[in-house]
């Protein structure tokens, strides 16, 4: 290596480092430094060739040389920008050259990852009791709508505050589904519509109803409140109706709504059609009460008073008075 007219004992200090036994890296690195600081300014190459210099010799001296060389070089306001990354200085005046590392970017907010609600929030948050009004009305709404009215009607009915029906214990739901089964591969309606009613609870009026319902979309509902596994329900709803089958599209399309649909919204189902029978329950037997007995009181007619005898008419009397008395 070549020494630069900046340094001119260099070529000596090299010599003497080349000696067995002597270190000379502390004592270069100190001779370096000094020589560079003593001009106020320096060209470009005077620059590059002080970093090439010192840049090996500050990583193998000691911890005293470099901390001397540190002191020197922290208030010489020429130091190399590489030197002072080197050495960790800052600048002594605002005016110099900063190195500054690039900005840490903010840490990305937690993704809140949107958790189902497990059954039992959902039964506390549905506090809002079914009115045998409104089961009927929704009842009534479900069956009289087409397919895919009944599907939005399902859909909407999981978020819905209104309180769902308990969940069918799951002994009594196996039981019922084999009893189901073989009624269905049978294609006995009857006795199907008959176990049914009973699992679910059902009237038999609206028992009879879901299950010989063309669409298949209330026996969808009743199967998912037993928690029916999906091919379990397709056997069940090919076999009880023969003519199901023989449209794809159709059958295709009641999987594809049992897959999707919620056992709340099952649930939610088959409380409106317990309610409905409540409801007609009430309307045939309404109950008289103090003010239906008020406005259904006879007026009874009043009775005629007798009419005032004249003054001239002569007074009849009965007894035994005596005559000449």
């Amino acid at each position: 290596m070549t020494a630069a007219p900046l340094f001119p004992g260099f070529d000596g200090l090299m010599t003497l480092s080349r000696r067995e036994g002597v270190d000379i890296r502390p004592t270069l690195l100190r001779v370096l430094t000094d020589l560079y600081v003593q001009a106020h300014s320096h060209s470009p190459d005077e620059e590059r060739q002080f970093v090439e210099l010192t840049s090996r010799l500050i990583e193998q001296v000691d911890d005293a040389t470099r901390a001397a060389v540190r002191a020197r070089l922290a208030i010489y306001p020429g130091t190399p920008l590489k030197t002072m990354i080197q050495l960790g200085l800052r600048p002594a005046h605002p005016g110099d050259r900063v190195p500054l590392a690039e900005d840490i970017p903010p840490p990305p907010a937690p993704e809140r990852t949107v958790r189902e609600p497990t059954e039992v929030e959902l039964r506390m948050a549905s506090n809002l009791s079914m009115q045998p009004k409104d089961a009927a009305e929704i009842s009534g709404l479900f069956f009289a709508a087409s397919g895919p009215e009944r599907a939005a009607i399902l859909h909407n009915l999981n978020d819905t505050p209104l309180r769902a029906s308990a969940r069918i214990p799951e002994h009594r739901a196996k039981r019922a589904l084999h009893i189901l089964e073989m009624a269905a591969f049978a294609s006995d309606l009857e006795n199907f519509a008959l176990e049914l009613g009973e699992a679910l609870i059902l009237p038999s009026r609206i028992a009879v109803q879901v299950t010989s319902d063309p669409g298949g979309e209330p026996l969808a509902c009743a199967m998912k409140a037993l928690s029916t596994p999906s091919p379990v329900f397709q056997r069940v709803m090919l076999f009880l109706n023969p003519e199901f089958g023989t449209s794809v599209q159709k059958v295709y399309r009641i999987s594809r709504l049992y897959d999707r649909l919620t056992e709340r919204s099952a649930l939610v189902m088959i409380a409106a059609w317990r309610g409905s029978s409540m409801a007609a329950a009430r309307a045939k037997y309404r109950p008289a009460l103090h003010d239906d007995e008020r406005q259904r009181a006879r007026s009874a007619p009043g009775q005629p008073r007798p009419a005032a005898q004249p003054a001239g008419a002569p007074i009849v009397r009965t007894g035994t008075d005596k005559p000449g008395r």
